[in-house]
């Protein structure tokens, strides 16, 4: 298991060190692009995304643990790690698998069905049905909103970031509803559906 350290409450004197946020993302072009935008100078956290080739949601928690190694982890300063990932082939028992090896290890969960792109597509309008997966969200991208042109490498943070608030109650209002029919989040039941919106959350409100 990744080594944990505790604070050594009797330094004094030192620089106040800023919580780590360790971001390990199943892509290496999309949400690394855009989550990077969320660090900023005066900050109050140091984010570090860490890409992944993981696909399998139990592979990507299980590299989670490998990236920390021996980095200083401390969670009683405020240090947090979430395996960001997308629903993909996995199935729901997998998903669960993952879910409950993350709540183990202390690591948070920012889970998309059936991709990162369905919290794009929030920004602009809350899907009506189902989507099979990440090719069907794209294409309802460019025909439907701003997004004419998407491609998985384009950073669209700068398009979407003014939309922000509408997707965060876009997203609550879905969520709510799943939640009153006792789906779980985290499955392949809950397409169209993602939890980004409690990372992008607390990034805002540490910035």
């Amino acid at each position: 298991m990744a080594r944990i350290k505790e604070l050594d409450r009797s330094s004094k004197g030192k620089r106040q060190r800023r919580p780590v946020i360790y971001l390990v993302c199943e892509g290496k072009e999309t949400e690394i692009r855009y989550f990077k935008h969320f660090r900023t100078r005066n900050s109050g956290i140091d984010i570090i995304p860490v890409t992944s080739k993981q696909k399998s949601a139990v592979g990507l928690v299980r590299k989670a643990e490998k990236t920390l190694g021996d980095k200083d982890f401390f969670p009683d300063l405020g240090d947090k790690l979430w395996c960001v990932f997308d629903c993909d082939a996995n199935t729901t028992t997998d998903l669960q698998t993952a879910k409950d090896m993350a709540k183990k290890m202390g690591y948070e969960i920012a889970f998309s069905n059936p991709c990162i792109e369905i919290w794009f597509l929030y920004h602009f309008m809350s899907p009506g049905s189902p989507l099979p997966d990440c090719d069907a969200v794209i294409d309802v991208l460019e025909k439907q909103t701003k997004l004419k042109n998407y491609r998985k490498s384009q950073d669209v943070y700068e398009i979407l970031q003014p939309l922000m608030q509408s997707a965060l109650e876009r997203v609550a209002k879905r969520t709510n509803k799943l939640q009153r029919e006792k789906t779980e989040l985290i499955s392949r039941e809950s397409n169209p559906f993602t939890n980004v919106n409690f990372l992008v959350k607390y990034l805002i409100e540490k910035r």
